[in-house]
């Protein structure tokens, strides 16, 4: 059956600064498990906790620089540039450049705060 999607819903962030995430397919917006589609915007400074997701999750930079943190390797994601993190693999993302960053994810299955596995937020410093 085809879906149209008028438009997206705002989820709440986990991180030390306001982030905007806007779904468009997933399973608040759309009630698709299957995957997710969120646009997401993130302020100079932005950090979340580490997490250790369920799912396999596909980044794509529109603007601004991604921080990504994967083991002991940092990986900085520019505009044009993408990631794919496996599905158990340790990760944390930040936006620590002077424009924050704008960016495209993609999860597979989709996300939800009971598979994405967060470290506690006394856990920001690791």
């Amino acid at each position: 059956m085809v879906k149209k999607i008028k438009k997206s819903a705002i989820i709440e962030a986990a991180g030390n600064k306001p982030k905007i995430i806007e779904e468009f397919i997933g399973r608040v917006n759309s009630q698709t498990e299957e995957l997710s589609i969120a646009k997401m915007k993130s302020p100079t400074g932005w950090i979340e906790p580490g997490q250790k997701p369920e799912f396999n999750e596909y980044t794509v930079v529109l603007k601004g620089m991604l921080r990504v943190e994967v083991g002991n390797e940092k990986l900085d994601i520019h505009a044009g540039q993408a990631v794919i993190i496996p599905a158990g693999e340790w990760v944390r993302y930040s936006t620590p450049g002077d424009d924050g960053a704008e960016y495209i994810a993609v999860c597979l299955p989709a996300f939800s705060p009971e598979i994405v596995h967060r470290d506690n937020y006394s856990a920001l410093e690791r």
